[in-house]
């Protein structure tokens, strides 16, 4: 490890980047403990410094993927949003999940609680507001709620424990990681299709090389709020969709499918996020939100093959939250999660 440190830490000029199986080696010794804490913070510095590269990423997500529970659970989209969380937007993903289940596409959320550098409100604080434990539940019990509704949620430092070993050190240093680009692709389903959410167009590049590598059907990249996969409502989103080996700029505009529209301020805590997710899923949400809902939900039907244009898309996802469809998934998914005894029916 001291060897690998050397190559990494000699500074922005001189450091260099590891070789795929140099950087597998430093993710083993890092992602399975093998090193010291104060190791595995310096590399972690140097790397943030020199910015990491696609083998280096490719390595890291391999040995994660190594370490964690995965198994080709359902066939269909995995949406990668960061895990530091939200502090300023809607959690638009996670409504988004349960009117694609029910257009007939199987999501995958994941997620932990909140880490740096944002140390926003996460997915799992939203579903503790459901009165959904996900950390204390069992894996067969997220398995079968997804079997019968199409919607699976990873509890991440559970299913991929190496994950919830290095939080400690991950807090201290207060700021990202490669960890925090590598646990967004564990892929616990194996997910032919992934949407994926960057902060800065500047990774684009290098985000459409390594999930080229990482042998995706199809992807689509989202420069999105705060960094997530969810597209803005109020203005165009930059995307990169890659497909056949080729990744293409594709700028998806909310005007252009008269949805465009002005964001209410709202001040965010999880019981607010709830309850503008199931007013959403009951057609009842400001029309911003629903909005943000229908188009995010319509280009990844797009993204996944199941329909031949977002405008289909729309159409399709329209008649599913006005006939009650997706909050009728969403109400038997929380059932299911939360072993209330409710007769849940099969997806």
């Amino acid at each position: 490890m001291i060897e690998l440190l050397k190559e990494v830490g000699r500074g922005k000029r001189g450091a260099r980047d590891l070789s795929y199986e140099e950087a597998l080696a430093a993710a083993d010794f890092i992602v399975n403990q093998k090193a010291t804490p104060a190791q595995i913070g310096a590399f972690f510095l140097a790397e943030r410094i020199k910015m990491e590269s696609v083998e280096e990423l490719a390595a890291f997500v391999a040995v994660c993927r190594e370490q964690a529970c995965r198994a080709p659970i359902q066939e269909g989209l995995d949406c990668a949003g960061p895990y530091d969380g939200r502090k300023s937007t809607f959690y638009a993903t996670f409504p988004t999940a349960f009117l694609l289940a029910a257009a007939g596409l199987p999501v995958t959320l994941h997620g932990t609680a909140s880490l740096p550098p944002k140390w926003g409100i996460t997915l799992q604080d939203v579903l503790r507001e459901a009165g959904i434990d996900a950390e204390g539940m069992s894996r067969e019990q997220a398995v079968q709620a997804a079997s019968r509704t199409g919607v699976l949620f990873v509890p991440a430092e559970q299913w991929c424990p190496p994950l919830k070993a290095l939080r400690p050190i991950r807090e201290e240093l207060g700021m990202r990681t490669v960890l925090n680009t590598a646990e967004k692709l564990v892929d616990y389903a194996q997910s032919p299709y992934i949407v994926y959410g960057v902060y800065h167009n500047t990774v684009f590049d290098r985000m459409s090389r390594l999930l080229m590598h990482l042998n995706y059907r199809k992807a689509l990249i989202v420069q999105g709020s705060e960094g997530s996969e969810d597209l803005f409502i109020e203005r165009p989103t930059r995307t990169y969709m890659v497909e056949d080996g080729e990744p293409r700029l594709h700028v998806i505009d909310p005007e252009a499918y008269g949805l465009d529209t002005p964001l209410p301020e709202t001040e965010w805590t999880p019981a607010e996020q709830l309850r503008v997710t199931e007013d959403v899923l009951q057609n009842q949400g400001h029309l911003a939100y629903v909005n943000q809902v229908l188009l995010n939900a319509a280009v990844r039907l797009r993204l996944a093959e199941r329909t031949d244009s977002v405008e289909e898309g729309l159409y399709t996802c329209k008649h599913l939250l006005e006939s009650g469809a997706a909050w009728e998934r969403y109400r038997l998914w929380n059932s299911a999660m939360r072993s209330e005894g409710v007769p849940v029916t099969q997806a």
